[in-house]
């Protein structure tokens, strides 16, 4: 069962935990299913079981009926994880090889989303087995390298360096300038009334 702390201060807090809880142990897609309506049935039960969940109806009941489900799918669950995993290695793999442009293009796109291209990201995710437990992906490759040691080109206190400091520092939060136009694009027309 999950607890929030708090004595239910934060209900979306709450609600996205078990979501991504029931979402990592009901992960079947649509080839599993021989028909759109068995998949379509399939999702409808996860979907009453989270809102039974998130608002406490027969939590007992259900939580005895993910155990077994749990037990019963294990290998599926994990070979589920394990795709995704792959799909995600793959996923940044490819943002690698193809960096994301900086011109107004890349705002129709997408790229607006603050996801920044290829530069900067370090390691894959791959699936990693855990003795008497279902896995969890891993960070694979090199860990994060300190900003600021002998080798960083970005040293020196001039105007340049500041702007690329900030430029960089931004995108590490995951602010880009189409973001902000996108934002300022949708709110102005979205005052607009016909």
């Amino acid at each position: 069962m999950v607890v929030v702390s708090g004595g239910g201060g934060n209900a979306w807090a709450k609600e996205m935990t078990i979501r991504r809880r029931i979402a990592s142990i009901f992960n079947k897609t649509r080839d599993h299913f021989p028909t759109l309506k068995d998949y379509n049935d399939y999702l409808e039960e996860v979907e009453d079981m989270t809102f039974n969940l998130i608002e406490g109806i027969d939590v007992e009941a259900i939580e005895a009926k993910i155990a077994r489900y749990q037990k019963e799918n294990a290998e599926q669950i994990f070979l589920s994880r394990a795709k995704r995993a792959e799909d995600l290695a793959a996923a940044l793999k490819a943002s690698r090889m193809n960096p994301v442009k900086t011109d107004a293009d890349d705002t129709a796109a997408g790229s607006s989303q603050g996801i920044s291209g290829g530069t900067g990201v370090q390691g894959e995710y791959a699936p990693a087995a855990v003795p008497g437990g279902l896995a969890q992906p891993r960070p694979m490759g090199m860990a994060p390298q300190p900003i600021g040691g002998r080798s960083d080109p970005l040293q020196g206190d001039d105007e340049e360096t500041r702007r690329l400091r900030a430029e960089r520092a931004a995108r590490a939060g995951g602010w880009t300038i189409e973001l902000s136009k996108r934002r300022a694009m949708e709110e102005a027309f979205s005052a607009i009334f016909l």
